[in-house]
């Protein structure tokens, strides 16, 4: 029950507070969920000649935070992905409470 509050209230902050968030290098890169960063020199940025570097702003606890909370008398559940062609397989969550 304590773990449950305490994510609770994470996703009650604002995402700013949570500290997660796409940081910047000091040379303007962007720097994945990682810490992939690399020198002006190196090689591995070999494969951003000519192309914008992406890095995956989407969070899953910001995503979570965005979603209402619902509560179920069950201890199994399922998710079949709400989208029809566009979601995924349907999962079983198996919950458990003390």
């Amino acid at each position: 029950m304590a773990v449950a509050l305490t994510f609770r209230r994470l996703l009650a902050l604002p995402g700013a507070a949570r500290g997660f968030g796409v940081r910047v290098s000091p040379s303007g890169e962007k720097i994945t969920h990682t810490g992939q960063v690399y020198d002006e020199k190196d090689y591995r940025r070999i494969r951003f000649v000519d192309r914008q570097k992406e890095v995956n702003e989407s969070f899953a606890i910001d995503l979570i935070a965005e979603q209402p909370v619902h509560e179920v008398d069950h201890r199994v559940i399922s998710c079949d992905g709400g989208g029809g062609a566009l979601g995924h397989p349907k999962v079983y969550i198996n919950l458990v409470w003390s």
